[in-house]
């Protein structure tokens, strides 16, 4: 194991020994391998950086409190690349090959999987990109995939704690039938207005529907849910990523013996909710102590701790990710290391 000191590792990138990557060309992938060149040799008129063909996933692989390691859900991971591939017209990557890569990258650098107690976990970006040189617009024909591990310190170094949340009606996010169900750079670079802004005031945002700006979409880069009595709330829109870490954390309400509804949500509905939350791979959940609507001049209140019901699905999970509970729908990929 790399003499790293895991407690001080933040959410950012660590340079790990290797990268895994696999051309594209006449149709056919080839081979995943390990290099450790870590840099692009790309044509400057390439589709990825003319016009944005490219598309990325996130991740991660847990060392358990039995030793092994734990991979989460990767088979969701790259059906969801494959289907942006097909979104923004690229090669997909196979199930098959996505798996050989991220095992292959994991293989390489087993020694920066960080130490079961520590928070920390190791992250894997896989990345696609069109490679093809073109200036007339247009689909490129030529791709590669590339897997970047990195260990990274938890979202909440400290305790599990509340962050509030600004309500974002100057900046869309995604369009509702562009590409906000895709998870591709655009997306997070038309975000960053509002994002950054949200931010420089210690915040994040949310951001609502692009059409009529009255339904809660998506809260920077992750899914929102909202605790309504037993009910468990989630918006449906064509315009936001289909979360990985949603779906477990509708499964496990379900189990809990919460109704989960997927529906479109008006902002207002907020004030009827006893716990609200982003949720992705970074945090699992973010839980908002509150949400404030400063053109409407209103603020949403949800407490300075984490509610009941988010905190047993936050624990819920984590507790399948790091082997302390029965992984009862298959969600790990368990390695003997």
């Amino acid at each position: 194991m790399k003499e790293i000191d895991w407690s001080k590792l933040g959410f950012h990138y660590t340079e790990p020994d290797y990268i895994v990557r696999a051309g594209y060309h006449d149709g056919v992938w080839e081979e995943p391998y390990a290099t450790k060149d870590k840099f692009l040799h790309l044509h400057v008129s390439a589709t990825c950086l003319q016009y944005g063909q490219e598309a990325f996933e996130g991740l991660k692989a847990f060392r358990g409190v039995d030793g092994k390691i734990r991979i989460f859900r990767w088979r969701d991971n790259a059906r969801r690349m494959a289907q942006s591939a097909k979104g923004l017209f690229m090669a997909p990557v196979q199930e098959e090959l996505f798996g050989k890569a991220i095992r292959l990258a994991l293989e390489k650098n087993i020694d920066f999987v960080p130490p079961y107690g520590t928070g920390a976990t190791l992250y894997f970006r896989p990345l696609l990109i069109g490679t093809t040189p073109r200036l007339g617009v247009g689909p490129g024909r030529d791709f590669e995939f590339i897997v970047i591990p990195s260990p990274i310190g938890p979202y909440y170094p400290g305790k599990f704690h509340c962050t509030t949340f600004i309500v974002n009606r100057y900046v869309d996010r995604a369009a509702p039938y562009g590409t906000g169900q895709f998870k591709v750079g655009g997306n997070y670079a038309s975000s960053f207005r509002a994002t950054e802004a949200a931010h420089a005031m210690g915040c994040d945002c949310i951001f609502l529907d692009a059409k009529q700006h009255k339904f809660i979409d998506e809260c920077s880069a992750a899914n929102f849910i909202g605790i309504k009595g037993n009910e468990y709330l989630t918006p449906k829109s064509s315009a936001i990523l289909p979360s990985i870490t949603n779906d477990s954390l509708m499964t496990l309400a379900k189990e809990m013996g919460l109704k989960v509804t997927r529906r479109r949500i008006r902002l207002e509905e907020l004030a009827d909710m006893s716990e609200a939350a982003a949720c992705g791979t970074a945090a699992v959940i973010s839980p908002m102590n509150k949400v404030v609507d400063t053109e409407k001049g209103v603020t949403y209140s949800f407490g300075n701790e984490p509610g009941p019901v988010l905190s047993k699905l936050y624990h819920a999970l984590k507790d399948i990710q790091y082997g302390r509970a029965d992984d009862r729908h298959d969600w790990c990929d368990v390695i003997e290391n």
